[in-house]
């Protein structure tokens, strides 16, 4: 079993100690989101759990306790969100050099193989046309070179519950955003996504997309998968065969895991997050 920790809420930055009692309990209680009544007990113990994965923007307040998990016998890695937005999209967020030194002390700790870098979502407004995007993924990509393997890329999803939160803000006019997905700006697109391959590859760093509808091979950009079976296999020399999550999105190739979290808990309240209603 794999854990995912989490999609629904960043829980090293905010729950590190609620997670590590679980992890001393040995079990947690996972609550289906859409029926509250539907509870069940998964177990926590090493034994039962080949790896946890770490989905954060903040990874500070877990740090402390890796060695715990590494006595304890857990394996795990980071999807680690770094980018560098203004207020309007992420309110509450570290500055950017801060969490570039926390992002290469962890890989310092664990490897570099177990930091995976989160350029994500990419949103094309006015306050981040795509230069803005060229200049900070060439800023971070040249800060965090050597300090981990791979860079996994995404474009905004215009959810309904993000599309409410910029709807007075777009039709204030403080606001303009677009959607670099849609066909008709197919070439903008591949122009921009060719300049971060240029960037990731002179950085010596892997490329994939996350979840995307568009397909990007021929940009030398594929489809990856962030609770990476293959690289869990890779890194901790296991051989499990982990089916693809069939409670994802189609797009998403992520493998079957456990999410331990809730949805709207996370205090960093960015405005294009899915997870906060």
């Amino acid at each position: 079993m794999i854990i995912s920790a989490s999609r629904r809420t960043d829980i090293p930055a905010f729950y590190a100690q609620w997670f590590m009692e679980r992890i001393r309990e040995g079990f947690f209680y996972r609550v289906n989101p859409f029926n509250p009544k539907q509870v069940k007990r998964i177990s926590l113990l090493p034994e039962d759990v080949e790896a946890v994965v770490f989905w954060t923007k903040n990874p500070e307040p877990m740090m402390k306790y890796l060695k715990e998990l590494d006595d304890r016998g857990y394996r795990y890695y980071f999807q680690y969100t770094l980018n560098d937005y203004p207020r309007i999209f992420e309110p509450h967020m570290k500055p950017a050099e801060e969490r570039f030194d926390t992002f290469i002390h962890l890989s310092q700790k664990i490897g570099k193989s177990r930091v995976i870098w989160r350029y994500d979502p990419i949103i094309i407004s006015n306050f981040t046309p795509v230069d803005y995007h060229v200049e900070r993924f060439g800023k971070i990509a040249g800060m965090l070179s050597g300090s981990t393997e791979r860079v996994v890329i995404s474009f905004v999803d215009f959810y309904g519950k993000v599309s409410r939160r910029w709807k007075k803000l777009i039709d204030s006019g403080t606001l303009k955003v677009t959607d670099i997905t849609e066909a008709k700006l197919r070439s903008d697109m591949d122009f921009f996504v060719s300049k971060l391959k240029k960037i990731a590859d002179d950085a010596g760093l892997e490329i994939f997309s996350c979840a995307e509808k568009v397909d990007l091979s021929h940009l030398g950009v594929n489809h990856g998968s962030c609770i990476d079976a293959n690289l869990i296999n890779r890194v901790f020399n296991l051989s499990i065969q982990a089916k693809k999550d069939k409670n994802q999105r189609k797009e998403c190739l992520c493998a079957e895991s456990v999410d331990i979290g809730m949805y709207n808990t996370c205090p960093f309240l960015c405005s294009y997050c899915y997870a906060n209603y």
